[in-house]
Formats: C-alpha cells, sequence, structure tokens
C-alpha cells in the first residue's frame, strides 16, 4: 500500500514537472497555441544592412512587435521584411519605418512613425514609406576618396 502510494506521488510530481517545462517554453519561447495576437505587414527596403529576424519594431520607444522574416526580392534586388505587429496597434497607410541603431555599436530595430492617413494597413499589406539605415563606411570612404562635395562646391556645380 504504501508502495503504490509512493509510485502515485512521483508520477504526479513527474506529470506536474513536465507541465510547468511546457509552460515555461510556451511562454518564453512566444509560440501561440490558440490563434494568433498578431497580424503581419511587409516593408520593403534599399539595404537591412546588420537588421536580423527577431529585432524590435517601436513606436514612440515601445515595443509593438519584432521581424519576422527577412528575404530578398529577386527583382528589384531589395530586402523585403515581414513585421509581426501587435492587433491592437492600427497603423495608418502613411506610416514610415525606419530601420534605426539603439545606442552607438547597438542592434538595429525598426521605428514606425504613425501618419494621419485615415485608412489603415491590413494583415499583408506592405508600408510604403521606408528608410533605410544610413551606410557609415560608404559616407567614409566618399570623404576619404574625395567623392564628397561640400555645400560650396555643390553651389557653384549648380550654377554653371
Amino acid at each position: 500500500m504504501k508502495k503504490t502510494a509512493l509510485e502515485t506521488g512521483v508520477g504526479l510530481f513527474v506529470v506536474f514537472g513536465l507541465l510547468c517545462t511546457a509552460y515555461l517554453t510556451i511562454k518564453l519561447g512566444k509560440m501561440e497555441l490558440l490563434g494568433s495576437n498578431y497580424y503581419t505587414l511587409k516593408a520593403n527596403f534599399r539595404t537591412v544592412a546588420g537588421l536580423k529576424t527577431g529585432a524590435n519594431v517601436e513606436i514612440a520607444g515601445v515595443q509593438v512587435g519584432t521581424v519576422e522574416k527577412i528575404s530578398l526580392d529577386s527583382k528589384t534586388h531589395t530586402a523585403i521584411t515581414d513585421l509581426k505587429i501587435d492587433k491592437s496597434v492600427k497603423l495608418s497607410a502613411d506610416v514610415i519605418a525606419s530601420i534605426k541603431t539603439s545606442g552607438l555599436i547597438g542592434d538595429k530595430y525598426i521605428q514606425l512613425s504613425p501618419g494621419g492617413d485615415p485608412d489603415i494597413l491590413k494583415n499583408g499589406e506592405m508600408i510604403t514609406e521606408t528608410e533605410s539605415p544610413i551606410d557609415f563606411e560608404e559616407l567614409i570612404s566618399k570623404y576619404v576618396f574625395g567623392s564628397v562635395q561640400s555645400k560650396d562646391t555643390e553651389m557653384e556645380d549648380f550654377l554653371q
């Protein structure tokens, strides 16, 4: 009798432990079992330069989603990002998506700047206004090799 009670207690303890592990795996892995609290938008960038899958999508410094996928458009040779946005956040059709850096050498994220258009973007639609990140290496190489013009030189070229 004692042995059966002990085995039952151990069995219940193991089942409880497995349920807790499964719960934590789902919560920490941000998996969704019943329905989705997100919708997907696409954004087309000239370059994503360091942006990674899983990066934050923010509005006014508040995380409202993540970068779900980054792929290459073979026709235009641009980067297409799939953004997973919280359903409670409604974005107007003239929203601007910009790739920013957190800190001096930090990770890249996408900042959304809402517009004033009354039309709301729906699941699967494209954000048309995008700003790619500044490529500092290209800027420095232009400066070093002399292809960056000062404002005065640009004005002189314009007048001639």
